[in-house]
This record gives C-alpha cells, sequence and structure tokens, in this order.
C-alpha cells in the first residue's frame, strides 16, 4: 500500500468537502427535489464555499510566510544589524578564521572542528588599522604567541 503525502490528502478533502456538503444539503431538502418549485440555486452555494476556502488558504498560507520571513521583513526597515561577520578565510578542511564586528567592537576568532576560539581583540573600527608590513608583521606575532601559550 502506498503512503500519500500530506498535499495527497489535502487534495482530496479539497475535492469531497463540497460534494459532501451539497449531498447533505440534498438529504435535508427531502421531498422537494422531486420537481418542486422552491429548488435553491446549488451553483452559487457551491461559488461561495470554494471562494471562502480559498480566502481561508490564502490567510493560512499568507500567516506562515510571514511567520517564516518576519526577521527579513524587520530588517529590510532599517534596523541596522549589530553583529556582522567582516571577514572570513578558509584554513583547510573546517578551519577557518574570522573578523566579527559588533558595534565598534571588532575580534578575531577561530573555528575548527573543536569549537571556537578568541584570538584576539582587534582596534576598533573607528581607529585607523596598521597599514602594509606591519599589519601582516602584527598579525604573525599574535598568532605566535597564542601558538606558543597551548
Amino acid at each position: 500500500m502506498r503512503k500519500r503525502g500530506m498535499w495527497a490528502k489535502a487534495g482530496w478533502v479539497v475535492f469531497l468537502a463540497p460534494s459532501s456538503l451539497l449531498a447533505a444539503g440534498a438529504l435535508e431538502m427531502g421531498p422537494a427535489l422531486v420537481g418542486g418549485p422552491g429548488l435553491p440555486e446549488v451553483s452559487f452555494s457551491v461559488l461561495r464555499l470554494l471562494g471562502a476556502l480559498l480566502v481561508v488558504l490564502a490567510i493560512f498560507f499568507g500567516g506562515v510566510w510571514l511567520f517564516r520571513n518576519w526577521e527579513r521583513l524587520v530588517r529590510a526597515r532599517g534596523l541596522p544589524r549589530k553583529l556582522q561577520v567582516l571577514e572570513m578565510r578558509s584554513l583547510g578542511n573546517r578551519h577557518a578564521l574570522f573578523v566579527v564586528g559588533y558595534e565598534q567592537r571588532r575580534l578575531l576568532i577561530a573555528s575548527s572542528p573543536s569549537g571556537v576560539t578568541l584570538l584576539d581583540r582587534l582596534p576598533a573600527a573607528s581607529e585607523a588599522p596598521p597599514e602594509g608590513a606591519a599589519a601582516s608583521t602584527a598579525f604573525a606575532e599574535t598568532l605566535r604567541k597564542l601558538w606558543l601559550s597551548r
């Protein structure tokens, strides 16, 4: 026996619901179906039923979409993000260096399979970073100090 997915079951519900309501209405009317002049217009009722079903489904799926995308909508209104990954360098298989900024602070962080480690606090974003060879020397020296301290 093949299992049906949720959408297949929902399709059967959408297909069978109007027909079952029509059958219930026909049973309720009883003998009036046998050629009585007071027969109500069924097609308008079916259209109203399908329209109401579409409105309810649209509200439901709109709510689901809004719930899943709420953060993106709030951020789009201009609220600045305080935590940012400014730069990332891969050092090989599952090892990486990150420069992370939070407001005016900047941190050098290493990521590896064993965890995340804070390597150094970098100068604030407003301060001018060291230029050229001095920057690479400072980084190399900091990395060497951290390596030897283990």
